[in-house]
Order: C-alpha cells, then sequence, then structure tokens
C-alpha cells in the first residue's frame, strides 16, 4: 500500500529503475557514441514533450540499443543522425506516441476558442 502511494506522488519506480539503466547504459558507451547519445538524451527531455512515462522510457531505451549497436559496428555517428541532427531527433521523437505536453495545451487553446465562441453567440 505504501509504494502504492509512493508512486502517486513521485511517479512509478519501475520507471525510475528503467532510467537508472538506460543511464547507465550510455555511460557504458565509448566515445564518439556517449556524447551524441547524450546530447540526443538532453534534446529529447527539452524538446520531445513526452510525458507518458511508458513511452519515454520505451523511446529512451531504443535509442540506447541505436548507440550501443552503432559503436559495436563502429558505425560513424554522422551516418546516424545525418547533417541535421536535430531532424533526425524529431523524427525519431515522432515514431512514438505517447502523450506531450504540447497535446494539453492544444486542447486548452480549442477550448479556450469554443468557450469564446459560445459567449459570442449569447
Amino acid at each position: 500500500m505504501a509504494a502504492k502511494w509512493y508512486e502517486v506522488v513521485t511517479g512509478s519506480l519501475e520507471q525510475k529503475k528503467q532510467y537508472r539503466q538506460y543511464k547507465a547504459r550510455i555511460e557504458a558507451l565509448p566515445e564518439p557514441y556517449r556524447a551524441a547519445a547524450k546530447a540526443l538524451d538532453r534534446y529529447f527531455m527539452t524538446v520531445g514533450g513526452m510525458t507518458d512515462g511508458v513511452t519515454m522510457m520505451q523511446m529512451l531505451g531504443d535509442s540506447a540499443d541505436l548507440w550501443e549497436r552503432a559503436a559495436a559496428d563502429g558505425t560513424p555517428v554522422r551516418d546516424i543522425v545525418g547533417e541535421d541532427a536535430s531532424a533526425f531527433a524529431e523524427e525519431f521523437t515522432a515514431a512514438y506516441s505517447g502523450k506531450q505536453w504540447i497535446d494539453k495545451e492544444r486542447s486548452r487553446l480549442n477550448k479556450a476558442i469554443d468557450d469564446a465562441e459560445r459567449g459570442e453567440q449569447k
């Protein structure tokens, strides 16, 4: 019971464990893969806007898989991300359909316009 209450306040303990494992995987990468993975991680956290923890952990796990495979194969970083790393990151996050913070703001805007329109009709 206490664990359930705690998770309501702090979030899923399993996801926290998965996140720590993900961070350890990234730290274990050789350079330049570690630096590239960390840069993408920072972008995902800042711009990705994912609010669904399950989807976020799937995305981060897939990112770690990608960098581990690239390091094992010796694939150059630019061959992975291309010339525009931000475009790569946007395409990567678009493949995951979890809830994003912008969804709430879009809904809020639509409701405000609907409410404004109803106010004009009275």
